[in-house]
C-alpha cells in the first residue's frame, strides 16, 4: 500500500480514498478474499464476540460463508462448549431448518419466522419426516391458535443430499420455480436434513466455506483474562475450537502477557498446532510486539472506534483506526505475523481500507447485530420497521450479565465504573435483513476496490493499493443523495 501524502495527524477510514490503477482484473469473480493467518477465513470478515452479535446461529452462517464468529465470553462454558460441538456437526451447503410439529400453533410457527430469512417453517412428524411448511402466506388471516397441521402446504420441493448437491445451475432453476423459493433436503429414510433456497444455491458458488482439517466447519471463542486460561483454553480445545481469542479492552498490560503465555503453553507452538491464538486490543507497534512475543499468532487492534463503545469520550483513549491498523499491522508483519481490524467499519469501504493497510480480517460488531443471525428478540418500532437491539460490553448491561454470580457488593461496585451503550436499536435493512446479505454487499465492494487497485489477492492488494487523504468535503462528496438536494 502506498500512501499519496505523509499524513500528519493520526487518520481514520472517512480520511482516506483509493486511488485507480491500470488493472488487468476484469470481473469481481477473479478475486481471493482468502486470508493468510492461519484462522482458514475464505472471506475477510470476523463478527465480533458481543452478546447481542454472535451466537450459535450467526457462528454457523459466518462460517458457511468462510468468515468466522467470535462466540462471546459472557456465555456459560457449558453453552460454548455445546455451540462449538454442534457447529462440526453443520451441514455446509444446507441450512438448518426451523421445524414445529403437526400440533404446533400458527403463533408458535409466525414467533419462529423472524428466525431465519428464508420464511418458512417446516412441520415434521416424529421421525423428523417432513409434512410440509407453513409461511406467512399460510398464517395471514388465520386464528393464532390453529394447528399447522390444518393449513401446512405440501407444495415444496424435495430433494435428496445428492440432488442439493447436483449441477448449481440446474438445482437453483427447480428450486426458484417453486411457490416458496426453497427446497427440503431428506435423508435415506425421509427424515429432514435441512433446508436449501435458491439464493443458498447461488452463494454456495460464490464463497468457499472456512473449513478444518476434517472439513467442518471452523470455530472460534473468546475468553476474558480473568479466567482460568489453561483449564479454559484445554476445554475449548478438547470442544474443537479453532480460534482462541484472549480480550479485554486494554490489552497492553500485564495480565494479558501472563495469560498469554499460559494459553501458549496450553495450546503449543504454532508451528505444531492447527489452533491459532489471537490477543487484544491494542493500538501500538508496541503493544502488537509486546503481544507477539508473550505468545498470540494474532493481535486484534482497535481501541474505542466501535458504534456502541464511549471509551474515547470517557477517557480520551484510544487511536483512529485505519492509523492503529496500519502501524500495527506493519509491525506484525516484520515478524511473520498478522492483525485482525476491530471495529469502526461503516460502510464496505471502510473493509476495503482495513485490508488494504494490512488487516488480515475485520472484525464487525453492531453492523451485524440488526441480522435475523443475530441472537437479538426481533422487535417492531412504532412505524412497523424491524430491528435489534445492540450494547457495548462494558455496559450496564453487559456487566451486569458478567457479573450475576457475584454477591450484591461486589456487583454494585462494579457498576460503579460503566463504559459503553446499553441499549441501541438496529434496524434490518427491508428486504436483505440476513447476515448474507450483508456479506454479500460487504464482499461486493471489497472485490470491487481490488479490481480498481488491480489486485487478485489480499496480499497483491496489500502492495498495489494507492490512498490518498481528504476532508470532510471529500468525503460529503462520496456520499449517495437518496433524495433531491434542491
Amino acid at each position: 500500500m502506498r500512501l499519496i501524502h505523509t499524513p500528519t495527524t493520526d487518520l481514520t477510514y472517512d480520511d482516506c480514498f483509493f486511488l485507480p490503477a491500470r488493472s488487468a482484473v476484469t470481473s469481481r469473480f477473479d478475486v481471493d478474499l482468502a486470508s493468510d493467518d492461519g484462522t482458514g477465513t475464505t472471506i475477510p470478515l470476523i463478527a465480533a464476540n458481543m452478546t447481542a452479535v454472535t451466537g450459535r446461529r450467526m457462528a454457523e452462517v459466518m462460517a458457511r460463508r468462510g468468515g468466522l464468529a467470535v462466540l462471546p465470553q459472557d456465555l456459560a462454558p457449558e453453552r460454548i462448549e455445546s455451540i462449538v460441538r454442534s457447529l462440526k456437526e453443520r451441514d455446509l451447503l444446507v441450512d438448518r431448518a426451523l421445524t414445529l410439529g403437526p400440533d404446533g400453533t400458527l403463533g408458535q410457527a409466525a414467533d419462529l419466522l423472524p428466525k431465519r430469512p428464508h420464511g418458512v417453517v417446516v412441520v415434521v412428524d416424529e421421525q423428523r419426516r417432513p409434512l410440509g411448511v407453513v409461511s406467512e402466506h399460510e398464517i395471514a388471516g388465520r386464528d393464532t391458535f390453529a394447528r399447522v397441521s390444518d393449513v401446512l402446504s405440501e407444495d415444496v420441493l424435495r430433494l435428496s443430499p445428492d440432488e442439493a448437491a447436483g449441477d448449481p445451475a440446474a438445482v437453483h432453476a427447480r428450486i426458484a420455480a417453486t411457490h416458496h423459493d426453497a427446497a427440503l433436503v431428506l435423508e435415506a429414510d425421509g427424515s429432514l436434513r435441512g433446508i436449501l433456497t435458491s439464493r443458498g444455491v447461488l452463494r454456495s458458488t460464490i464463497y468457499r466455506p472456512a473449513t478444518d482439517e476434517q472439513g467442518r466447519l471452523r470455530a472460534a471463542v473468546a475468553v476474558g483474562i480473568n479466567a482460568d486460561i489453561r483449564r479454559r483454553v484445554r476445554e475449548l480445545i478438547d470442544a474443537g475450537t479453532d480460534v482462541i481469542v484472549l480480550d479485554t479492552a486494554h490489552g497492553h498490560q500485564e495480565r494479558m502477557i501472563e495469560a498469554l503465555r499460559l494459553a501458549r503453553e496450553e495450546i503449543g507452538e504454532a508451528d505444531s498446532t492447527p489452533v491459532r491464538l489471537v490477543a487484544g486490543n491494542i493500538v501500538t507497534a508496541e503493544g502488537t510486539r509486546d503481544l507477539l512475543d508473550a505468545g498470540a499468532d494474532i493481535v486484534k487492534v482497535g481501541v474505542g472506534p466501535g458504534a456502541m463503545c464511549t471509551t474515547r469520550m470517557m477517557t480520551g483513549v484510544g487511536r483512529p483506526q485505519f492509523s492503529a491498523v496500519l502501524e500495527c499491522a506493519r509491525e506484525a508483519a516484520a515478524s511473520g505475523h498478522h492483525i485482525w481490524a476491530d471495529g469502526g467499519v461503516r460502510h464496505p469501504r471502510d473493509v476495503a481500507l482495513a485490508l488494504a493497510a494490512g488487516a488480515s480480517n475485520v472484525m464487525i460488531g453492531s453492523w451485524l447485530a440488526g441480522t435475523y443471525e443475530s441472537p437479538g428478540q426481533m422487535r417492531t418500532d412504532e412505524t412497523g420497521r424491524r430491528y435489534k437491539e445492540s450494547f457495548g460490553m462494558a455496559s450496564k448491561r453487559a456487566v451486569s450479565q458478567r457479573t450475576a454470580q457475584e454477591d450484591a457488593f461486589a456487583r454494585a461496585r462494579k457498576s460503579l465504573f460503566e463504559e459503553g451503550i446499553s441499549t441501541s436499536r438496529m434496524y434490518l435493512a427491508e428486504g436483505a435483513g440476513g447476515v448474507e446479505d450483508l456479506i454479500d454487499a460487504i464482499t461486493a465492494g471489497v472485490r470491487s476496490s481490488y479490481t480498481y487497485a488491480g489486485a487478485r489477492t489480499t496480499a497483491e492488494f496489500r502492495e498495489r493499493a494507492v490512498i490518498g487523504l481528504q476532508g470532510a468535503a471529500g468525503y460529503a462528496e462520496g456520499r449517495p443523495v437518496s433524495s433531491s438536494w434542491t
